[in-house]
């Protein structure tokens, strides 16, 4: 838009059009959202400029960070760490299941040390929505 705003008032120069894409590329990664995928033993979330995949399968800490945009970190016996806004799995209960079935193997097999309290707190406000959401679409709520 503010490319043809330029040309159309008469001051669109090369330096200019490089300015405005690079500007607008710019805004377009910053606006983006990550996308999150989860298969059986693994989570990925993928941006722009990179992807983070981590192994829930082999969790060793998860701590979650309060402030204007609460976020989990999680890290893995691999090493690998990953960080991802706790809405996105509020938001997709199909994702959770995924990550909280690696969660379970992790504590099965004792990798998972700290976190634990995290990961139940977040289990409950997932089904706590999900029952919400159930009673809308319902009529009864």
């Amino acid at each position: 838009l503010t490319l043809l705003l330029d040309w159309d008032a008469g001051t669109l120069t090369p330096p200019r059009t490089l300015l405005w894409l690079a500007l607008s590329a710019a805004l377009f990664a910053v606006l983006l959202p990550p996308k999150v995928t989860a298969g059986p033993g693994w989570l990925a979330v993928r941006s722009p400029l990179r992807r983070r995949t981590i192994r829930t399968d082999a969790l060793v800490a998860v701590r979650q960070y309060d402030g204007i945009s609460s976020h989990l970190v999680l890290r893995d016996a691999f090493g690998d760490r990953l960080e991802l806004d706790s809405r996105v799995l509020v938001a997709n209960p199909l994702l959770w299941h995924e990550v909280d079935t690696g969660v379970r193997r992790s504590v099965a097999l004792g990798t998972l040390r700290q976190g634990t309290d995290v990961l139940r707190r977040l289990g409950h406000e997932i089904d706590d929505e999900t029952a919400r959401s159930a009673l809308r679409a319902s009529g009864i709520s």
